[in-house]
């Protein structure tokens, strides 16, 4: 039996509203998969920023439990012994981005930036990466105050078990507000200026007075140790010769 027009026509609608179905149906899947990805890359985002601070964390855990004298080697065993070289450039201020060349590897002191929340570099800061190291020129306007900073080497900024026992030395000054925690670990690289001794991948530099009071800038020295790996015991005897009254501004953040 043929059908009739007003059958056909009513056919057809059922068949373009099952399409429409099917086409919404499409839609809301395709809308699904969509969101699934976008939450699936912001979970990845999100876990590929937290990797590092969680795995920082958990494998410095242990190194949080230890006093400054037991986290790494002893001072015996990996660092030479302490030198010191004739300071000059107290008050020397140079103009914000002016390189100066200094002639030791690290300085110890010398000219240097003077500028707020430039130069020195903030206290409250302990550790810092070649990602965001203050230029030398702010670094040296920190010895002039006192703090005696710690230069790590590409050596030891490639190897992570040293980057966490450095990371843990530097966390027992982090949250003080005491001068006597002026310190600053930070690295430095090729660019910088001429490698260390041979054999060394650690430095300390403290900026002398020449003795707690002194203020006669003739008797002022660059002292530096020189270390093959970390030794928190090395770092505490160094800032127990060295600490930071004994600078040209010891009163100075």
């Amino acid at each position: 039996m043929a059908k009739t027009p007003k059958s056909a026509k009513s056919d057809r609608q059922a068949v373009i509203d099952k399409m429409r179905k099917q086409q919404k149906s499409a839609e809301r899947k395709r809308g699904y998969a969509i969101v699934g990805v976008c939450v699936l890359v912001a979970v990845l985002m999100v876990g590929a920023a937290a990797y590092k601070p969680i795995t920082d964390w958990w494998e410095g855990r242990g190194i949080d439990q230890l006093a400054l004298s037991d986290i790494g080697a002893s001072a015996a065993d990996t660092c030479q012994d302490i030198t010191t070289e004739k300071a000059d450039g107290t008050q020397n201020h140079v103009p914000t981005g002016t390189p100066v060349e200094y002639t030791t590897a690290p300085p110890a002191f010398g000219p240097h930036w003077n500028e707020a929340g430039v130069a020195p570099a903030p206290f409250e800061r302990k550790f810092y990466t070649d990602d965001d190291r203050p230029e030398l020129e702010s670094l040296v306007h920190n010895l002039e105050h006192g703090y005696t900073i710690l230069w790590y080497d590409e050596t030891i900024a490639d190897d992570d078990d040293a980057m966490t026992e450095l990371r843990g030395m530097a966390e027992k000054f982090s949250d003080s507000e005491d001068q006597r925690d002026k310190f600053i670990a930070v690295p430095w690289t090729s660019e910088d200026g001429d490698a260390f001794p041979e054999g060394q991948h650690i430095a300390f530099t403290h900026w002398s007075a020449g003795g707690e009071g002194e203020t006669d800038p003739k008797k002022q020295v660059g002292a530096f140790q020189y270390c093959s790996e970390n030794s928190g015991e090395a770092l505490a005897d160094f800032m127990e010769e060295y600490p930071y009254f004994d600078s040209p501004e010891p009163n100075a953040i």
